[in-house]
């Protein structure tokens, strides 16, 4: 009964969030608003980001290759490519069915064992998530002074040193709590963590290794560079500073996991981060609403249609 609660909210919390933040982003700027400014747009930069967003998803499902070829397994390009674009279009569905999906469309049309399959795509999200923390460690370096005077002027200094201090005390109480206790959310944490050093040490195992770190940076670049020119779409945004940009990047990126695919959630995350800027209220909302529609309507389309053609592409297969 407790499982069968916990996976009920597992797939409605997310949604009565993205539903939340629709209001709300819409209660910032109204419909016929954000209609007005979807009618100025320039299509073009709309169209390239699009573009850059389509080289991404291609340059992630020929990077999976790399992972299943030493293990035996070379999968057709086709069904990599169609896979990935599945996964994306099902988690707007339910939170991580993709992930399922994905290592099941391995093991129906590439006889690919479902935990094998699996277990690739859990090591490549650590590697995303490592260039993810790089972004930010990046991110801090450059914009530490506009970082630390905007936290100046609105914490008092020495609650700040507090509040840094405190949290520093917290994460070693909480570091050596992991390490001494045997309890079940301290092995959790010791599992995941290792997982992800493990995770992280096999791609340099890898055979080809080097393609395929070159490929995880070419898929963060053109999500960062596919950011960052769609803002050229909203007339008021063509001047944004670059610190402006990586954080909002930053920002919308976690906010795809809040709900599913970022509803609600995405234009909500870039205004936040372009406030901080002094950036105005309603082109921030208006851009955030044209990046997650415009890159939705990729998946979908593509989504949609690799669902479709998948078992068409593998009607010869024995």
């Amino acid at each position: 009964m407790k499982l069968k609660i916990k996976r009920i909210l597992k797939i409605t919390l997310p949604l009565l969030l993205g539903v939340f933040l629709v209001w709300y982003s819409l209660s910032k700027v109204s419909i016929e608003e954000l209609l007005i400014y979807a009618k100025k747009a320039d299509y073009t930069y709309i169209l390239l980001g699009m573009f850059l967003g389509l080289l991404s998803h291609l340059s992630r499902a020929y990077r999976w290759r790399f992972q299943l070829e030493p293990m035996g397994y070379h999968i057709k390009l086709g069904n990599s490519i169609m896979a990935v674009f599945a996964t994306y279009l099902i988690n707007y569905t339910i939170p991580r069915a993709g992930e399922v999906a994905r290592a099941s469309i391995l093991t129906n049309y590439e006889d690919v064992p479902f935990e094998k399959g699996f277990g690739t795509i859990v090591a490549e999200r650590i590697a995303d998530m490592i260039i993810m923390l790089g972004i930010i460690v990046i991110t801090l370096f450059l914009q530490f002074d506009f970082i630390y005077q905007f936290l100046i002027e609105r914490f008092n200094p020495s609650k700040l040193l507090f509040m840094v201090l405190l949290g520093l005390v917290f994460f070693l109480l909480i570091f050596w709590f992991v390490r001494k206790s045997k309890s079940k959310i301290a092995l959790k944490i010791k599992t995941f963590v290792n997982g992800l050093v493990e995770g992280a040490l096999s791609i340099f195992k890898m055979k080809k290794k080097w393609p395929f770190i070159f490929h995880t940076l070419f898929i963060w670049g053109m999500y960062l560079l596919m950011f960052y020119i769609t803002t050229f779409s909203i007339e008021e945004l063509n001047n944004i500073p670059v610190g402006a940009v990586l954080i909002g990047f930053i920002s919308a990126s976690f906010s795809i996991a809040a709900t599913n695919g970022g509803i609600g959630s995405y234009p909500v995350a870039v205004y936040l981060a372009f406030s901080v800027f002094g950036i105005e209220k309603d082109p921030s909302i208006a851009f955030g609403w044209i990046m997650w529609a415009s890159q939705t309507l990729l998946i979908i389309l593509l989504g949609g249609l690799s669902l479709i053609y998948l078992p068409i592409y593998n009607r010869t297969r024995r």
